[in-house]
């Protein structure tokens, strides 16, 4: 770079910085969705994604999620620091930057953590909403973390829910989130061993090493997605499901790298080729459809692409709103 040259340049505007707040005031569930489903729609193919990369470091871990479309480009920074869960510092924070335009700008740097949130759950209500029959819903949850109310919030907003039922492992959390939760959705109650065989949509937010329910149990329209466990040693559903029910993923690639669902499945024989496999850009562009009478399961360990198009969204409504 010629240093003489960048002192005449116009001194670079500050990015806006769009906290907490900032993000859940600029963005829906279904614009976040349609952000994601506009990117698939334009030709991006997720399979041609950068993986997201890691360092350890002293206290922790460093992670990075580029990503890049025809207008802008941007990543997630995250630290995860397990010792802060003795302390009043969270243990994941981070932060997205944003930057655009044809001098490839900064634009805005987001809360990443809100970011995250956002983009988790509206990734499932997207898979969900591609394969899920017409009709008013049962949800089921498991967890009663920060992600099963992420879930709740916004599938009580894409979808019509006639109950949702939350399992967890603590249950004073589980009261918690259903004194949460209702008042989102007027009939919420803690779950039973029973909830399963009558749920039409189930998530899956826990950390669980192993499978969570009977997936025989699953009733035949159902669909169930699974979005805690994002490497190869941990799963939430069993090879009765995954034998028994159409598997999507984001990408094969991402899938096969850390989706233990899918990785433990395809060892065992319960899914038999990664050719049964559909991805959501297929099921967008209408490539491939589930079997009909047939469980669907989404996989879901969530890629950059998906941060950049629901920052996109936030970051652009924020500028329209007077920033």
């Amino acid at each position: 770079m010629n240093s003489e040259t960048n002192r005449t340049q116009m001194p670079m505007k500050v990015p806006e910085f769009m906290d907490e707040a900032a993000v859940g005031s600029a963005l829906t569930a279904q614009a976040a969705i349609d952000s994601m489903t506009a990117f698939l729609l334009a030709g991006f193919d997720p399979e041609a994604g950068v993986p997201r990369t890691r360092i350890e470091t002293s206290a922790g871990t460093f992670m990075q999620m580029p990503a890049s479309n025809d207008h802008y480009v941007g990543t997630k920074l995250l630290s995860i620091t397990p010792k802060n869960a003795a302390s009043d510092s969270p243990v994941i924070q981070g932060l997205y930057a944003l930057f655009g335009g044809a001098d490839q700008r900064p634009l805005a740097i987001l809360d990443g953590i809100a970011l995250t949130n956002w983009r988790t759950s509206c990734v499932s209500a997207l898979c969900v909403s591609l394969v899920a029959t017409p009709g008013p819903k049962r949800l089921l949850i498991y967890g009663t973390g920060v992600q099963a109310w992420e879930h709740i919030k916004i599938f009580s907003e894409i979808f019509d829910l006639l109950s949702v039922e939350i399992l967890g492992r603590n249950p004073s959390a589980a009261k918690e989130l259903v004194a949460r939760a209702a008042e989102l959705v007027p009939n919420v109650s803690i779950g039973d061993d029973d909830s399963i065989s009558s749920a039409d949509i189930v998530v899956c937010c826990t950390a669980s090493e192993q499978p969570l329910f009977d997936g025989s149990l699953v009733k035949p329209n159902a669909v169930v997605v699974a979005m805690g466990s994002h490497d190869r040693d941990h799963r939430e559903l069993d090879d009765a499901l995954m034998a028994r029910a159409t598997v999507c993923v984001e990408s094969l690639d991402s899938a096969l790298r850390e989706a233990g669902d899918v990785i433990q499945a395809l060892e065992s024989g319960a899914i038999a080729t990664r050719s049964d496999l559909i991805t959501v850009g297929q099921l967008v562009l209408e490539r491939a459809t589930p079997v009909t009478g047939k469980p669907v399961v989404f996989k879901t360990t969530g890629m950059p692409w998906q941060d950049l198009a629901v920052a996109i969204a936030a970051y652009e409504t924020h500028m329209c709103d007077g920033g």
